[in-house]
């Protein structure tokens, strides 16, 4: 798995498990919704699945299910912050287009393959 995490996700992420008391990680991953067809989903990992992939990245870990590395192979995970607003931001060179109001996005075809 190639995801890489920036220093401030990396610190976001123990942080939220630290008030949280409990956690192994970060889950990410990608599911079918939207205009554009897919968006991205952040949960914590309590435990790990059989199918779940397990990076450590300064520190913190993040978990991938498998049906979701191919569409997050190569992308970065960042914490944002702009004005009140903040939240995890995924830099992902397998996505295509973003629909308008940015919360869904499709994926180039080399993505989708991996998918299917």
């Amino acid at each position: 798995m190639t995801i890489s995490l920036t220093e401030s996700a990396a610190k976001q992420i123990q942080t939220q498990l630290a008030k949280r008391g409990h956690g192994v990680g970060l889950r990410v991953g990608v599911k079918k919704v939207g205009c554009s067809g897919f968006a991205y989903t952040f949960d914590y990992a309590d435990q790990l699945g059989d199918n779940d992939q397990v990076s450590e990245y300064n520190g913190a870990k993040l978990v991938v299910d498998a049906e979701s590395l191919g569409f997050l192979d190569g992308a970065k995970l960042d914490y944002v912050r702009d004005g009140l607003k903040q939240t995890f931001k995924f830099d992902n060179p397998n996505v295509e287009a973003t629909c308008g109001c940015g919360e869904s996005f499709s994926f180039k075809g080399a993505a989708t393959a991996a998918k299917s």
